[in-house]
């Protein structure tokens, strides 16, 4: 089978390079440099997957900069651009899908398209009226930032929004190209394929917000986190995972997609999703309030990004962190190694790591890194089970 990719990001590279495996992929992005880079076998993405299959010499993929050409490949277009949630609109800003189908439509009238974009619920169906065209297919993706064509070979299960003997060959495509087999296989409307998505993240946000409350609790009274989660967590029906505190949940999907869902609730009675959303923010405060409760002049942000092992500063909780710092009037400055500027958000970037755990009076790390082990003394972490 022939595989087009619109959009190389960990969700459309992932894809590209899994199905790339069995079937041939041309795959395209609007920036040229990211092409460039791929062709030279290369990625920015911190995934150990990614760039080990970059260089594999039996994957069929080309990356390519003629979008036409892309179009005209594929048997299936498989779309996988950005979709940032607009705070002023109060939903996804969806254009870069649509601007991919148009354009592409526009080439080929009987384009198939797969969309692994994050959309709101309802979307597809919109679109499929707004083009004329019953060839636009929903299929949502569930990856890890850092582990996602890892979570594509061996996927949590397999759901396409179209309930159909082509829904069925899309689902077997993916299953193909996986290493597991045994991978439970789900077609369903695309309205439900989109719910599916945002609740399941949604859910995943509420994992996190829990914790990360029952942690504030812990540490208000004086009390051992550590030990409540564990006793909570042997519940088998609550379980040992997922449960380690944090600043707040962050990253490229969960924030929007809460957003979303919380957006889609608007005619729908609710408390839950809009207390999610709520308690990320009140998390926030109180952490930057126990900050501050140390009377520190310098503090030290070490690491700006969401969580280990990853290349993304998108929402991550501890920018939100050092915002409410600096409102407070507290110098900061920055420790991130990946930042080529001197500046961040008009913060001081400190290249050198011995110079910046001098000059902060606290260091504050969402995750602890075994280079802090010596200023431990100095650290403000809420992270119980040192790992992410």
């Amino acid at each position: 089978m022939k595989i087009s990719v619109f959009g190389l990001g960990y969700v459309g590279l992932s894809n590209a390079l899994l199905l790339a495996q069995k079937e041939k992929v041309n795959a395209y992005d609007i920036v040229s440099k990211k092409i460039e880079m791929l062709k030279k076998s290369k990625s920015l993405l911190v995934d150990k997957e990614i760039n080990y299959f970059l260089n594999r010499n039996d994957i069929e993929v080309e990356f390519t900069q003629s979008f036409e050409n892309c179009v005209k490949f594929g048997d299936y277009l498989i779309i996988a651009t950005p979709t940032d949630y607009d705070e002023k609109k109060n939903c996804f800003n969806t254009s870069t899908v649509e601007d991919v189908i148009e354009k592409a439509l526009a080439i080929r009238p009987d384009a198939t398209f797969i969309i692994k974009s994050t959309v709101p619920v309802g979307y597809t169906e919109e679109l499929k009226e707004k083009y004329g065209t019953e060839n636009i297919i929903f299929s949502p993706e569930f990856l890890r930032e850092g582990r996602a064509l890892y979570d594509n070979l061996h996927p949590s299960r397999i759901i396409v929004g179209e309930c159909s003997e082509r829904g069925q060959e899309i689902a077997n495509m993916f299953l193909e190209n996986a290493h597991d087999k045994d991978v439970p296989v789900l077609l369903t409307h695309s309205t439900e394929a989109e719910a599916i998505k945002l609740f399941s993240n949604t859910y995943l946000a509420l994992r996190v917000a829990y914790f990360n409350e029952l942690d504030t609790y812990a540490e208000s009274r004086g009390l051992n986190t550590k030990q409540i989660i564990e006793g909570v967590g042997l519940d088998h029906r609550i379980g040992t995972h997922y449960n380690n505190p944090s600043f707040g949940y962050g990253g490229y999907c969960l924030p929007k997609d809460t957003k979303q869902l919380r957006a889609n609730y608007e005619d729908v009675p609710s408390n839950i999703i809009g207390a999610i959303v709520e308690a990320n923010t009140t998390r926030k405060d109180f952490i930057a309030e126990q900050i501050l409760a140390k009377n520190p002049k310098v503090v030290g942000i070490y690491r700006l990004t969401m969580k280990a092992n990853s290349d993304n500063f998108r929402y991550s909780s501890i920018q939100g962190v050092m915002k409410r710092l600096k409102a407070k009037g507290i110098e900061v400055v920055v420790f991130e190694p990946t930042l080529d500027e001197d500046e961040f958000f008009h913060s001081t970037v400190i290249k050198d790591f011995e110079e910046f755990k001098e000059m902060s009076d606290v260091i504050v790390s969402n995750r602890f890194e075994p280079e802090l082990q010596e200023v431990e003394d100095k650290v403000y972490t809420r992270d119980i089970f040192r790992r992410d």
